[in-house]
């Protein structure tokens, strides 16, 4: 810090170093969430490339569709079958499940549904997902692997969709979109966030620097596989920044490679996955610190702004809260006012949370519920990863109608 600004804030009153620590934390919580898209999408428009069209291959590469699962039975079957029907052809095509250490029929009704196009490994031992990759992927010699998820059904032009980006050589990663449906009508249910997050997504990939990817649907060059640490908790967003740090490839966003997930109906699963989402979000800090170096340019200012920032936000708003508590003990009665403000925040998003009801009003005041209890969880992950308590086993989140998702312990 300049001599100058650093003789300044020392010179602050008590209260002015209060105020001044309220409105940095205020204005780090709107730039994240708020001003931050808005840059991005300038900054897309105004530098970024404009649509990439690719170019078929001639001859199509080999291709391996790689799950890993966990007590899958009452999808693996479907999964495959869908998969199988994908349309590509078939002798550069197969499917490679690394089971870790399932104790139901996961394995028989894998082998049953995928006969010769698919190879099984029966891993007997639980050791998590990160290691089951890393064993699986030494066994495939395929060009591209794609992986996905057991309870995910890729689209049947999917996969063509994702490795005809592969013709370019600088292209190291392809993500696809994930739609996510109701369970039981099976209809699109995207959310005013998942359509954020899609939109930061899209700004980004115009501008080279689209973070990670979605383990739903992507694709990589096998020869650009790093193995991650067996302790790795979030493998999706970890693997393709590392064969970016490696090779400086490219990674890109394709919409029209679809795969589809039904969410999760149970409050306290969603919880858990955004909590342990965060804890290997400050993981993965650790991981990838190296691509905050300014010399990366828009991938470096990306991954501060739409990563690091929101990871943040929940100590921003515990300083936002405390400083303004400060304040009106001091008798500053403008904050008074802002300290009304944030409670009533809360209290709504604490209301709506118990309130039943679809309309679009209440959806819009059912945003505070979200906000509020997504940084709850990201504070919780932050305490998991900081404790060591969040690990990369799976454990099974029984969903309504089916038990079909598994998450990390």
């Amino acid at each position: 810090m300049p001599e100058g600004r650093a003789n300044l804030l020392f010179a602050m009153s008590p209260e002015g170093a209060l105020a001044f620590g309220f409105w940095t934390c205020w204005l780090l919580v709107l730039y994240s969430y708020a001003l931050y898209p808005v840059v991005i999408w300038v900054c897309s428009r105004l530098f970024g490339q404009e649509k990439l069209v690719p170019v078929e291959p001639i001859t199509w590469p080999a291709v391996t569709l790689l799950i890993a699962a966990y007590n899958e039975e009452h999808v693996i079957g479907q999964t495959i079958r869908k998969a199988l029907d994908s349309g590509y052809p078939q002798d550069k095509f197969q499917i490679v499940v690394g089971s870790d250490g399932s104790t139901d029929r996961t394995v028989p009704l894998a082998i049953e549904a995928g006969g010769d196009r698919i190879r099984v490994f029966d891993f007997k031992q639980r050791r998590g997902k990160a290691s089951v990759l890393n064993t699986s992927i030494q066994e495939i010699h395929d060009d591209i692997v794609i992986l996905s998820d057991a309870n995910t059904e890729i689209d049947s032009d999917a996969v063509h969709h994702l490795v005809r980006w592969f013709s370019d050589p600088t292209v190291g990663a392809v993500c696809g979109r994930l739609v996510l449906t109701d369970h039981i009508t099976g209809n699109n249910v995207d959310g005013l966030y998942w359509k954020y997050e899609t939109f930061l997504k899209l700004c980004e990939a115009r501008l080279g620097a689209l973070l990670g990817a979605n383990g739903a649907i992507y694709a990589i060059r096998r020869d650009l596989y790093l193995p991650i640490s067996p302790k790795t908790i979030v493998d999706d967003f970890v693997i393709p920044l590392l064969a970016k740090q490696r090779s400086n490839c490219r990674i890109l966003y394709e919409t029209k490679a679809i795969a589809r997930e039904e969410t999760a109906v149970d409050v306290s699963a969603e919880f858990h996955r955004r909590s342990r989402i965060g804890a290997g979000g400050f993981q993965a800090i650790g991981m990838l610190w190296r691509m905050l170096d300014p010399r990366r340019g828009w991938v470096a200012f990306s991954f501060l702004s739409h990563k690091v920032l929101r990871w943040l936000c929940p100590f921003f708003l515990i300083g936002m809260l405390a400083t303004n508590l400060a304040l009106v003990v001091l008798g500053k009665p403008l904050y008074a006012g802002l300290l009304v403000g944030q409670i009533l925040f809360y209290l709504i998003a604490a209301i709506s949370a118990v309130v039943p009801g679809h309309h679009r009003y209440l959806k819009f005041i059912k945003l505070t519920t979200m906000f509020a209890s997504m940084n709850i969880a990201l504070l919780f992950g932050f305490w998991r990863w900081l404790g060591g308590t969040q690990k990369g086993v799976w454990r099974r989140t029984i969903r309504q109608g089916n038990e079909k998702e598994m998450t990390r312990s």
